[in-house]
């Protein structure tokens, strides 16, 4: 393979491994060599290494409403994303910073809203937001954290500037993936590894149980903490079990957890055990019948009493989707400047909110130019690409932004970079973004790299798995390599 990438493009983007055509970025170079050296028939054992890999571990995710059977294979690029120190300190100080602010402005509206009242935000949009939960008003939660787990979505503009595109603060996935992917290189490429000094990633789960042991009740020393999963059919639970499993502790449903006396019980078989943390991946709407959904079989009735009582924790707190609002989303850069007085050192793309006149008839003028997204969808689901949408759509999703301008926002087009990436048996350029963990305990702690998704459509702008993604390894370099 030694013409690997002779027919690749770089295009009119920024390109993560080559700064222009044939020109390869420095700490990409031995990746490079190494590339240049393989035989096809090597490559393709390779490929089939990591599938096997992928297969027997069982790593997948679910799509719903899907002809071809749900459970599918996560899709897995042989060639990794590099990142110098450099330029993973920059981002780990936007990722501290960003997670900073936005617990400050959680613990503040559910208290004071001082910066409601200062004119920082609009009232209605909080108000007014689906995930803002006023029945936690004045409710302290454990060591005033509400956000522990979150993915903040990172993507690069036409300059190879970061920019924000989305936090995920309620149930954040994919981390699982971040560590299997990790695992599958070291089987397929130990060598290139080697040659690289790429910091680690397996400390997640330890770091994560740290946190989960930090917001116990009473500062209990060995708390009994859980993974409340909504069950094997979720999209996500392949990741639920990984976790627990690596953190080493019990995996329930909410029929496995009762609710007595203020306080949550796991049933075993030597009886009722009490439950002090409760990592949940369920979101608020479904953990309590008796307070928010009352159809809901995944929750636990009493559950929210007993974090009331101060009983149980919950990671992540109940009320954090209001940080996940997309509108909310909007004024992140001027939270960290009313809580931080400081200038944000991520920012976000530019966005417009439906919700404010000026804005909404901006983006309805403008659909075909601009990429609309629903509030609080997730997925690459309630989204319109105007550039790349028929006149129907666009005239079918100007009608929806009309009648409910609050769900809405715009952003630009923003051209996110992209790497190599073996699609129709050729490496060409595919679209990428960057979602980086960040854990909320004693510190914060971020793993050192983060899962890149991959838009392996050809054109695609969309990166999630639900609608045809994959991933690749993250490598964060050493601060001392020297990659040339």
């Amino acid at each position: 393979m030694r013409d690997f990438f002779s027919g690749y493009e770089v295009g009119d983007f920024f390109d993560e491994m080559f700064a222009a055509p044939g020109v390869v970025r420095p700490h990409y170079s031995k990746l490079f060599a190494r590339f240049k050296e393989m035989e096809r028939d090597e490559f393709e054992r390779k490929r089939e290494l990591a599938a096997s890999t992928f297969l027997s571990q069982g790593v997948t995710f679910t799509v719903y409403n899907d002809d071809q059977g749900t459970e599918r294979i996560f899709p897995f690029d042989l060639v990794p994303r590099i990142i110098p120190a450099e330029e993973w300190e920059l981002i780990e100080r936007g990722l501290v910073q960003r997670i900073t602010a936005l617990n400050l402005f959680l613990h503040d509206i559910y208290h004071t809203q001082n910066i409601l009242r200062d004119g920082i935000i609009p009232k209605q949009i909080v108000w007014e937001a689906a995930h803002f939960r006023p029945e936690f008003m004045h409710f302290d939660v454990p060591r005033n954290i509400y956000i522990h787990i979150c993915g903040t979505d990172l993507i690069r503009d036409e300059k190879g500037a970061y920019l924000v595109l989305e936090d995920n603060a309620r149930c954040p996935s994919g981390v699982s993936y971040v560590i299997e992917n990790r695992q599958t290189m070291k089987r397929t490429f130990p060598s290139l590894l080697a040659q690289y000094r790429v910091r680690p990633v397996e400390d997640y789960s330890q770091e994560l149980l740290n946190v989960l042991r930090y917001i116990a009740p009473g500062g209990k020393s060995e708390p009994t903490v859980v993974l409340l999963t909504p069950g094997v059919y979720n999209s996500a639970y392949f990741e639920h079990s990984f976790l627990a499993r690596s953190m080493g502790i019990e995996i329930v449903e909410g029929r496995d957890l009762v609710a007595q006396g203020g306080k949550v019980f796991m049933r075993t078989t030597m009886g009722l055990k009490p439950v002090d943390v409760i990592y949940r991946r369920i979101n608020d709407d479904f953990l309590d019948p008796l307070v928010f959904r009352k159809d809901s079989g995944l929750g636990v009735p009493g559950l929210v009493e007993a974090y009331r009582d101060g009983n149980v924790s919950l990671a992540n707190s109940i009320g954090t989707g209001i940080a996940d609002d997309k509108a909310v989303y909007h004024f992140v850069p001027k939270m960290i400047r009313y809580y931080l007085s400081e200038d944000p050192i991520l920012p976000n793309v530019p966005t417009y909110l439906a919700a404010v006149k000026e804005d909404l008839a901006y983006i309805l003028e403008h659909i075909p130019e601009l990429v609309i997204k629903a509030v609080n969808e997730s997925g690459g689901y309630g989204m319109l690409i105007g550039p790349q949408a028929t006149k129907a759509e666009c005239e079918r999703f100007r009608e929806k932004v009309r009648k409910h301008p609050r769900n809405y926002i715009a952003q630009p087009v923003v051209p996110l970079s992209r790497a190599p990436a073996f699609c129709d048996e050729t490496m060409q350029g595919r679209h990428v973004d960057l979602r980086p963990f960040v854990l909320f305990g004693e510190k914060v702690t971020i793993v050192p790299g983060g899962l890149t998704r991959v838009a392996l459509r050809a054109g695609s702008l969309v990166v999630n798995s639900s609608q045809g993604g994959g991933s690749k390894d993250t490598w964060i370099l050493e601060e001392d390599e020297n990659a040339a």
